[in-house]
């Protein structure tokens, strides 16, 4: 293996330290205390935990969390009077609604309902446009925290020729924007891409996000390309015992570990991300409601 680990776990880690830097200057030098609000409806077991961890997370830096738990039965008016006051509470500045949803909620309406101002996730259309016309806000959680380990990884991107994977309104669109504001020349490819191995192979940087696993393999990366797997792809694992399972990207890790310059494990790499950027967007939300310029360390 000669391709550098890249270690999200742990560059998940002292972002939220800096994080819980800057809620305690909101506090002392402002009177604010981010806030944070995550609904759930259903008992969905993967969604629980997910929850839990943000519900812990927040509370570790110093933020105001609040947690709706709503039955598998709740109304769509339900959820959509429930957010409705939430957008209206000066102590939230973030508003998260945990999908998927079950059926009798439309989970569009849900989403448009959120005030632009406190969507944390970045799913509005308000906050798509944003981020398509270079405006100030947060931007998709999972994206963020890619670009983050890029800078961290490799410094100034502009000019470098990146491949994202992936076309999904969550990671591949968002993160095509983010890149494109780095100064990189992008390229969307998708599972239905001609020739996707050879579009990959021209990449300076490959972020893998099609959910599929180890889709991407060894030879379709260029010697030194930094590989970002957004992948999480449970798959059985008979060799663990009865009913195991265990966790794949979507790049043929051992493969393209040989090849690269620099890679993310799963998990372990992009998947630590994603909370501690929900984290750092309702900082930036916070700082945007009260008329604040938001931290340049937590922003794209």
């Amino acid at each position: 293996m000669s391709a550098k680990i890249i270690d999200g776990k742990s560059f998940a880690q002292d972002l939220r330290g800096r994080i819980a830097g800057h809620v305690e200057r909101l506090k002392s030098q402002h009177g604010i205390t981010p806030g944070l609000a995550v609904v759930i409806v259903g008992h969905d077991p993967g969604s629980q935990v997910y929850v839990a961890q943000k519900a812990k997370q927040t509370v570790e830096v110093g933020m105001h969390s609040e947690k709706y738990e709503l039955p598998e039965t709740a109304s769509e008016a339900e959820v959509l009077a429930l957010v409705e006051k939430l957008n209206a509470d000066p102590a939230i500045h973030g508003i998260l609604v945990q999908l998927p949803v079950p059926p009798q909620i439309d989970a569009k309406k849900i989403i448009e309902t959120i005030s632009p101002d406190k969507d944390v996730d970045c799913f509005t259309p308000a906050s798509v446009g944003k981020l398509a016309i270079g405006l100030p806000g947060p931007v998709s959680c999972t994206p963020l925290g890619c670009l983050m380990l890029l800078r961290d990884t490799l410094g100034d991107l502009s000019g470098l020729h990146a491949v994202v994977v992936g076309r999904s309104n969550l990671v591949g669109k968002p993160m095509a924007q983010l890149l494109l504001r780095e100064n990189c020349t992008v390229t969307m490819a998708h599972s239905r891409t001609r020739d996707l191995a050879d579009v990959v192979r021209q990449a300076d940087i490959v972020i893998a996000a099609v959910g599929r696993p180890e889709m991407i393999r060894g030879d379709w990366i260029k010697p030194g390309a930094i590989v970002i797997d957004v992948g999480i792809n449970r798959i059985d694992a008979p060799e663990r015992g009865e009913g195991k399972t265990r966790l794949l990207g979507d790049v043929a890790y051992a493969e393209a570990a040989e090849v690269a310059g620099a890679i993310t494990p799963v998990p372990g790499g992009v998947g630590p991300m994603t909370i501690a950027c929900l984290l750092a967007n309702t900082i930036t939300t916070a700082s945007l409601i009260n008329g604040l310029v938001p931290p340049s360390d937590l922003t794209a």
